[in-house]
């Protein structure tokens, strides 16, 4: 694991917003631990490497609770609405050889052929894989696709070890002839017409 997830997080004894604030004033965290049936623990967080950590997608973090090695997925971020400062996180506890379902994001690569545009219809697919082998994105190629391609998510090519959860035939991508090309393909080919067409006199 990169050295940049690895993260040494304090116990922490006191509680309520005003031990928060005080946490937060002095550049920490303060986060919950849950997981495996044990109970929950309350830690707090160095600021700087959890702001820099949270924003990989899905990232899977080494804590190290007084010696104590644990792996842990952000579960869920609290920010304060206006200033957007993270207020409190909750970790869930993962274990080598555990899997789990996350949402991971689609990106598309290629270009469709000359006059058709892709559409991405869903941003993300839901995923079951190893806890430790995560990955950051699924990537859909759509390069000289045709208009009336559709690109459904048992289509696409999942990362290796990952299953595919829910709907197979949901729609991730689709090509297609902008309606304004369509209609000026008409009006271009309704004025050959009429040029084509004979005069009297």
């Amino acid at each position: 694991m990169a050295d940049d997830n690895k993260i040494i997080a304090e116990t922490r004894t006191s509680f309520g917003k005003g031990a928060a604030r005080k946490l937060r004033a002095a550049g920490k965290i303060p986060a919950v631990i849950y997981g495996h049936g044990a109970d929950p623990q309350h830690v707090s967080l160095p600021g700087h490497e959890v702001f820099l950590l949270i924003r990989k997608s899905n990232a899977l973090i080494e804590l190290d609770i007084e010696g104590a090695k644990q792996l842990a997925l952000v579960k869920d971020v609290q920010k304060d609405p206006v200033r957007q400062i993270i207020e409190h996180l909750d970790l869930i506890v993962v274990r080598q050889g555990e899997r789990v379902q996350v949402e991971v994001s689609v990106q598309v690569e290629g270009e469709p052929v000359s006059g058709a545009t892709a559409d991405l219809d869903t941003f993300t697919l839901l995923l079951e894989v190893l806890a430790t082998n995560i990955p950051t994105r699924v990537v859909v190629n759509i390069e000289g696709a045709e208009a009336g391609t559709q690109i459904l998510a048992k289509d696409i090519e999942l990362p290796e070890g990952a299953v595919l959860v829910g709907d197979e035939d949901q729609l991730i991508v689709a090509v297609s002839i902008p309606e304004e090309q369509d209609l000026g393909d008409s009006l271009s080919a309704g004025d050959a017409s009429t040029s084509d067409a004979p005069t009297t006199a």
